[in-house]
């Protein structure tokens, strides 16, 4: 596989919050998005330079309640004390592209992939890796597992105007998006088997893992941690 970045996963409280945020940081606001009745969740999004995006998303209040556990962890506890603390860079996508097929890759590595599962908004359609309790992919290997959100969600669109298409491109440009975290070494096996491996720099450190993504704005360059 040889992947490409898709888009870049802001988690929030709530979407106000999470868009001041982005705001504040990068000069200019995320709109637009919609609804994912599936997940319970809502979003909206900003179109970065070269076919990358960035995506804030947090809990629908008006959504009824999935029958499945929402993605990106945002049930579990410490995806929720982290929240209590304010928007954060949670995690990124990483797009498989025809003529690879995520579906019967995930079929034929299903110790490796979490489950593809199809999702709609709107006109948009696209299918996406997600464990079945909903929390962020990990790497297991020799029985440690490692992930914290700088293992990449796989996501392949069924619909050419996706929103690294379709949405305008803003002058905001992704540099570099870089993690640290306790079991390195054990991210990068993942990451090289995903085909991944040169989108994201890891670092071996100890404490919380960490995900940031440098981002060239009029101002200068922001991190968005």
């Amino acid at each position: 596989m040889k992947l490409v970045i898709d888009h870049l996963v802001i988690a929030a409280a709530d979407l106000d919050s999470g868009t001041d945020y982005v705001a504040g940081l990068l000069g200019i606001a995320p709109a637009g998005g919609g609804a994912h009745p599936r997940m319970g969740t809502h979003n909206r999004v900003l179109g970065l330079a070269g076919g990358i995006y960035l995506e804030v998303i947090a809990i629908d209040p008006d959504a009824d309640a999935p029958e499945r556990p929402r993605w990106f962890g945002l049930d579990q506890g410490d995806v929720r004390a982290r929240l209590e603390q304010g928007p954060y860079l949670a995690h990124w996508a990483a797009r498989v592209e025809a003529p690879l097929d995520l579906t019967r890759m995930q079929a034929e590595h299903p110790q490796r992939l979490p489950p593809a599962i199809p999702m709609s908004r709107g006109a948009l359609r696209w299918r996406l890796t997600v464990p079945d309790d909903g929390s962020l992919p990990a790497w297991r290997e020799a029985g440690h597992a490692a992930g914290d959100g700088l293992l990449p969600t796989l996501i392949q669109w069924d619909v050419p105007d996706y929103p690294g298409v379709s949405l305008p491109r803003q002058n905001l440009t992704l540099r570099e998006l870089s993690g640290s975290h306790p079991q390195a070494g054990l991210l990068r096996q993942g990451l090289a088997w995903l085909g991944a491996d040169h989108l994201i720099r890891l670092e071996q450190a100890d404490g919380p893992p960490r995900l940031g993504a440098q981002i060239e704005t009029a101002q200068g360059v922001k991190i968005l941690a």
